[in-house]
């Protein structure tokens, strides 16, 4: 078998089969195809798109490329939850510990963030001490004692997947949905779990920008997951604005823990209704998405939840007394209030810029040798559809630089005033 067929066979449109694509794959891995060919097989993927049973075969050949973590051991169905990713979105730090305070056992790997702000493991990490290692044996047993742990992804998980995915960022074929949907899901199924909830996010600021490749997207890894037998589901959430009020790792800890007492942002506390109802679901703990949602708004209003994120994070070696004091994670040496020029209803605030600016202030990394600053980022005062006058704080500035007047262009530039309400959609569709 060639490589040189295998480019120009998906050049000319036709079907790669599973053999030609596990030699791709492990060959790549292996070192012993070159970087050019694969650019131009993964152009020839770009445009001539890919097949489900395609689709299916890449994203397994890139799970199978390295360790497959077995979970078989945790007791119960284990359900796994990614997000495409957005800005200010800090669901999986009150998820986890919301869902398995109701007994759904949570063994969950994320990643680090590259860009806007930090990701899961970055915000778990702005709690002091706080390990994001454990050995697989820890790991398991962490999740069979307490119900969660939240760990780094291992080096091993995937590595095809690293491999291709630095490729695609440098040759220009990041936004193909077959490539997205097959990264991802490699992932997921490398990572153990009996079935699966995707956050596949649209909007400003995510990376699928139109609600109709979001629905593509969705229903690509859907399928996916249920040819590799996960159950899956996808929800498609709206990520125009930011999610939350917080965009900052330390900022959305502190939001977290509010939501975890009960005292979240409404559009924050939609969403994790929404996938934890989902997951409880695919547990198998309750029959019904509304007999679930009750059952997790019980373990939020009576501190079930609250207690779990504790354990959480005793057991993972963090400093509890953040949890009970979170005006700890404060730390930045300027609050600077960013006002309002015109009196009138929000009506945009660009979530991607948003973002940008709290990478300016050090909130995320533009190199993944990027180190984050963990205390500075924005606060939202005002959200879409609320009034705002002139004078009005729209957002707080934490900042460790006293001149923030670049940042402060910029979000001048990412907000719209205007005179009629809006009235964002949150949730734009399930996807079964």
């Amino acid at each position: 078998m060639r490589m040189i067929d295998l480019i120009q066979k998906k050049r000319d449109g036709a079907v790669l089969t599973k053999e030609e694509i596990d030699f791709f794959i492990g060959g790549y891995a292996a070192g012993e195809i070159p970087d050019y060919q694969v650019s131009a097989l993964l152009m020839a993927i770009y445009f001539q798109d890919m097949t489900d049973d395609e689709i299916t075969n890449l994203t397994m050949a890139m799970a199978y490329s390295g360790d497959v973590v077995d979970l078989s051991s945790i007791e119960g169905i284990k359900v796994d939850k990614h997000s495409t990713g957005g800005v200010g979105d800090a669901t999986t730090l009150v998820l986890a510990p919301l869902v398995a305070s109701v007994g759904v056992p949570v063994a969950k790997m994320s990643g680090r963030g590259l860009g806007h702000t930090g990701g899961t493991i970055d915000k778990f990490e702005s709690i002091p001490n706080f390990q994001v290692e454990m050995s697989d044996e820890k790991f398991i047993q962490s999740v069979n004692e307490i119900g969660v742990a939240v760990i780094g992804q291992s080096g091993e998980l995937a590595p095809a997947d690293k491999l291709l995915y630095a490729l695609r960022d440098v040759t220009g074929t990041v936004d193909s949905i077959p490539l997205i949907a097959s990264s991802i899901m490699s992932k997921k199924i490398a990572a153990g779990a009996d079935a699966i909830v995707l956050d596949v996010t649209v909007g400003d600021g995510a990376f699928m920008k139109s609600i109709d490749d979001a629905k593509r997207l969705a229903e690509t890894m859907v399928r996916i997951g249920k040819r590799s037998n996960r159950h899956t589901k996808a929800i498609i959430s709206d990520m125009s604005e930011p999610l939350g009020n917080a965009i900052g790792n330390g900022l959305e800890m502190v939001e977290a823990i509010d939501a975890l007492n009960n005292r979240g942002p409404e559009d924050l506390m939609e969403v994790v209704y929404t996938l934890g109802s989902q997951m409880v679901v695919l547990a198998g703990v309750s029959a019904t998405l509304e007999e679930a949602r009750t059952l997790l708004h019980e373990a939020l209003v009576d501190g079930r939840a609250l207690e779990k994120f504790k354990e959480l994070v005793e057991n993972q070696h963090g400093d509890i007394s953040y949890i009970d004091s979170p005006e700890k994670f404060m730390t930045a040496k300027y609050e600077i209030e960013f006002l309002s020029k015109e009196t009138g209803i929000i009506a945009e605030l660009v979530a991607d810029n948003l973002g940008k600016a709290a990478m300016m202030l050090g909130a995320g990394r533009k190199t993944k040798d990027d180190k984050i600053d963990f205390a500075v980022g924005l606060k939202l005062n005002k959200k879409v559809g609320e009034s705002v006058s002139t004078g009005d704080s729209i957002m707080t500035i934490y900042s460790n630089q006293s001149d923030v007047s670049d940042i402060e262009d910029l979000l001048y530039q990412s907000i719209q005033i205007g005179k009629d309400g809006v009235e964002p959609i949150l949730i734009h569709a399930v996807i079964e």
